[in-house]
């Protein structure tokens, strides 16, 4: 899908559901990563991502322009465009618009987790982190003894 189909089916969607014109521009934005579209509150242009058609499809798109049609035209007319504002939640009952899109990311499979080991050299108390410490920096926190690493295992 273009651009230029975008803008017509936001107008379209525009049109047939609030019963209002849009008359900005709406397009597709590869950089956005786990939103299914903004509203840009200086510029009041619409930007979707084109995940949500590709993954999703027609009707999920649709979706994601009749919430952010939401944020527009309350925005355009003075009232609570945001979230958490009762004119926004009332509206998106109202013309049964989504709270928020279905996912975007894929979880990543198998990722692979390094366990470091340090035990303390004077009272022998270990210690299990995700992230590698500085022995010269930490300390144990029981006897504030020295930490040596000991191991190191990868989990999945």
């Amino acid at each position: 899908m273009t651009d230029e189909k975008l803008r017509e089916l936001v107008c379209d969607v525009s049109i047939k559901i609030f019963g209002k014109d849009f008359q900005h521009e709406a397009y597709f934005n590869s950089r956005l990563r786990t939103t299914g579209g903004r509203y840009m509150l200086r510029t009041h242009h619409i930007e979707v991502n084109p995940l949500v058609f590709e993954r999703h499809g027609m009707e999920e798109l649709i979706g994601v322009i009749k919430h952010e049609l939401c944020h527009y035209h309350l925005h355009i007319e003075g009232k609570g465009y945001k979230h958490r504002d009762a004119d926004f939640r009332e509206l998106l009952k109202r013309t049964k618009s989504p709270r928020f899109c279905s996912t975007l990311v894929d979880k990543k499979k198998g990722q692979i987790i390094k366990i470091y080991t340090y035990q303390c050299i004077k009272c022998s108390l270990e210690y299990n982190r995700k992230i590698r410490l500085n022995t010269n920096k930490y300390r144990c926190g029981k006897c504030l003894g020295d930490l040596l690493l000991v191991s190191l295992r990868n989990i999945k």
